[in-house]
């Protein structure tokens, strides 16, 4: 995913679609800290419990992955190892391939969207169906998720209304239960009709094998009911120890992610469906999908492979709301897809390196991480690294300039001295190019420094007096 650097990103966003973005993430992230502030006495220690069960799950990988590949077996399942993206992909086009399947339901998982499954089974005759309603607008409308809940938060209902007419889903009609029916009519065939159901997995639990899927639609439900074969993709650090560590993380991923005290489907899916059992699927497989996330485990930023992929960060984030996940380039936007994003490529970091500084540091996003992710130290690391590296940042002014001014006391003073007519002169007579080029795209307040020095001598002033 290409694109221009966020600032400039930024400058072409419509003013329809930040609203849209930065109304909805305001209104969420408000929810969200009154609930948990309401209901929990310490919600703070819930998040640092969190966030120490998902580290030692982490740290422990090497216990835990056998273990729950044995439990998993135990249960009925088939368990594959995917090392890269490729991998994943020819694994699940295997089990397609097995069964004859053509035709595949898939449930909103992000770490489909990450190795792009859907186009890679699109091109060897698959049709891979989103039914996730945001993720089928997405699909019809070859766009990309801006979010990592909410995947059209980008979106207006006249644009979805437009899409549907156009795809010859009815009428344009933009009322939201017209277009939620509209869809429900469309995607029941297409679940009776799948071969195969694929779905992510929030959580799996190393100690009984069971896999946990949170959505709020029960579309991953109709994933599985109709279909012989159940496909579940997931990352290595879903891993958690015990059954009752989902207990915490549940609680706060519901909270964090939408507000709610828990999401309106969670299921529990142990394997296929026992003698018993009327429906579901006969064969189940788990793909564990690597893709460089063990390398992310042995650098200094491991700590980003807790995320529990809830959204909390991009919710409060002062640059998500302003540039939308677009900007980001990635599957993973915001503070979280700032840190991982270039991570998970790997040697083909400087393809990303400019993400880490998108950022205030205001620190917001560490506070409301429900596994209690340090992202603003994680996001100076990487600034350090790019800057190791050599590795350019397009549209940033060269710093050495301000380094030198900021280490001689004389100089700086100067410069203070002169702040007040940055008031007066035009960004244009700026009479250094980079300057030009990096002011071209920001309004700089109102220069209102330069005074604390004089009331720092007054006070010395006016202590000798007394």
């Amino acid at each position: 995913m290409r694109g221009q650097p966020i600032d400039q990103f930024a400058t072409t966003l419509p003013p329809d679609k930040r609203a849209s973005v930065y109304q909805s993430t305001k209104a969420t992230h408000e929810k969200r800290t009154k609930l948990l502030f309401d209901q929990f006495a310490d919600p703070n220690r819930l998040r640092e419990l969190a966030g120490e069960i998902k580290q030692h799950a982490l740290e422990n990988l090497d216990t835990y992955l056998p273990q729950v590949e044995a439990r998993l077996r135990a249960n009925g399942a088939q368990v594959h190892w995917a090392s890269t993206a490729e991998a994943a992909c020819e694994a699940v086009l295997k089990i397609m391939q097995a069964r004859g399947a053509s035709r595949m339901v898939k449930a909103k998982t992000m770490v489909s969207e990450e190795i792009e499954l859907a186009h890679f089974l699109e091109r060897h005759g698959i049709e891979a169906l989103e039914t996730d309603l945001g993720e089928f607008i997405v699909q019809i409308d070859h766009d990309h998720p801006s979010h990592i809940v909410r995947p059209i938060i980008h979106k207006n209902r006249r644009e979805i209304a437009t899409s549907f007419e156009r795809e010859g889903l009815g009428a344009y009609n933009d009322d939201p239960a017209t277009i939620t029916r509209r869809a429900r009519q469309y995607l029941r065939h297409k679940y009776l009709a799948a071969d195969v159901g694929l779905t992510g997995a929030n959580f799996v639990s190393a100690e009984s094998g069971r896999l946990v899927v949170v959505t709020n639609e029960g579309n991953s439900r109709f994933c599985l009911a109709a279909t012989k074969c159940h496909i579940a993709l997931i990352g290595i650090e879903k891993i958690v120890p015990r059954d009752r560590d989902l207990a915490i993380l549940l609680n706060l991923l519901a909270r964090s992610g939408t507000a709610q005290e828990l999401t309106v489907y969670t299921e529990f899916i142990t394997g296929p469906k026992a003698a018993a059992q009327p429906d579901g699927p006969e064969e189940m497989h788990v793909i564990f999908v690597d893709n460089g996330r063990t390398e992310v485990l042995a650098g200094d930023c491991r700590e980003i492979l807790r995320c529990i992929r809830c959204g909390a960060c991009l919710n409060v984030c002062p640059v998500y709301r302003q540039v939308s996940g677009h900007a980001y380039r990635s599957v993973y936007p915001g503070p979280v897809g700032a840190v991982l994003s270039p991570l998970l490529l790997g040697e083909k970091f400087p393809q990303k390196a400019d993400l880490p500084k998108a950022s205030s540091l205001c620190g917001a996003c560490n506070e409301v991480c429900p596994v209690n992710i340090p992202i603003p130290d994680l996001l100076l690391r990487l600034r350090h690294r790019a800057k190791e590296e050599h590795v350019p940042s397009p549209g940033s002014p060269p710093m050495g300039a301000w380094a030198l001014l900021a280490s001689q006391p004389a100089a700086w003073r100067a410069a203070l001295a002169g702040g007040k007519l940055l008031n007066y002169v035009p960004t244009k007579l700026i009479p250094v190019p980079a300057l030009q080029a990096w002011a071209a795209t920001r309004s700089l307040p109102e220069w209102r420094g330069g005074e604390f020095r004089k009331w720092m001598k007054q006070r010395r002033t006016k202590g000798r007096r007394d």
